[in-house]
């Protein structure tokens, strides 16, 4: 029995090891898939909702390397300069932390509030955008709520529903014009595969009748794969693109919400260790969509891991994702 289960751990560990590597080798095609380019994004405005923490850090991180002027769109402004102080630091550790772009072609990096869960923090951040940025060459919709406890953001729509679509449908129009001025331009949307849990229930889209957190997650994600085809739709012929994708599961505070049990958490953290992805490998579909000449012209397509992925029906139906789109702007209050 010693002996069987001393062997089971080994093959557990070496399995662990074994991942581990083929991992490591895999971050390392990430990014020569990139190109290496360390001006491929410069003289490029790129905004990321969300830049702090997890994904959106790891993805401004990378923009910021490849060159580009990367605004930092935050709920917690004294977090968000916390976390840009920290990237100038790593990507132009010569400058220091306050510094400007340096000679090692890095870019800039700017932090603005933004608040998703308040339609006139949406308003006040757009109006000062479209007032002092000249241009806006990616728009990556990248912040999100998942799983939280029943709550509704400042103008009473559920939290996950509210600032998972709502708030990003409502910044997203407030800068058409400013992205098709700047054009050719892209617009990247980060959902999730857990979408394939979801519907949208016209009846109930504020989950007032009943709630499920889970289920409003996935729900929140479907909608953001139906807005971003009604977008490409509407986008035709103006040289601005809109994709969507998802990062996979990867080990970031997303997930502050769910409760594990303190007895489970170190197999947690061991498995999310061997078999979640890095915020960085989490990032880099985000990466190539916003930056890869491979996906130039390239519009209303589902992405994982840099490869185009089909979708189910329901997130193809285009009649669901037209009446979203209307009831979306009665909701947020945007005058046709």
């Amino acid at each position: 029995m010693a002996v069987a289960t001393a062997a089971a751990i080994l093959a557990a560990l070496g399995g662990v090891l074994w991942l581990a590597a083929r991992r490591f080798v895999g971050s390392n095609v990430q990014r020569l898939h990139q190109g290496g380019d360390s001006g491929l994004m410069r003289g490029k405005t790129v905004l990321i909702t969300g830049a702090n923490s997890g994904l959106g850090r790891a993805t401004a991180a990378e923009l910021l390397r490849l060159g580009a002027r990367v605004i930092m769109g935050c709920r917690d402004r004294e977090r968000a300069e916390e976390a840009a102080g920290q990237l100038r630091r790593e990507v132009c550790p010569a400058g220091g932390p306050d510094s400007e772009p340096n000679s090692g072609g890095a870019g800039e990096l700017v932090v603005k509030e933004l608040d998703l869960a308040s339609l006139s923090s949406v308003r006040s951040f757009c109006q000062e955008m479209l007032q002092e940025e000249p241009r806006l060459d990616v728009l990556i919709n990248n912040a999100g709520v998942f799983q939280c406890p029943y709550m509704k953001t400042e103008d009473g729509f559920e939290m996950q529903f509210g600032v998972n679509h709502l708030g990003h449908f409502l910044l997203t129009n407030l800068l058409l014009g400013l992205l098709k001025s700047s054009a050719p331009s892209r617009i990247v949307v980060v959902s999730s595969k857990l979408y394939k849990y979801g519907d949208i229930n016209f009846e109930d889209l504020n989950s007032e009748q009943s709630y499920n957190k889970s289920f409003c997650y996935s729900r929140s994600k479907l909608a953001n794969i139906l807005f971003t085809r009604e977008l490409a739709r509407r986008l035709e012929g103006t040289n601005v693109t809109v994709n969507v994708l998802h990062p996979g599961i990867a080990r970031t505070n997303l997930g502050r919400h769910i409760h594990i049990p303190l007895l489970v958490r170190p197999l947690f953290n061991l498995v999310s260790w061997a078999f979640f992805k890095t915020p960085e490998e989490g990032a880099q579909t985000s990466i190539y969509l916003a930056s890869s000449p491979e996906v130039e012209g390239v519009s209303g397509r589902y992405f994982g891991d840099w490869k185009e992925e089909e979708l189910l029906p329901k997130a193809m139906d285009e009649s669901v994702a037209r009446k979203l789109w209307d009831i979306s702007e009665v909701m947020v209050g945007i005058l046709k």
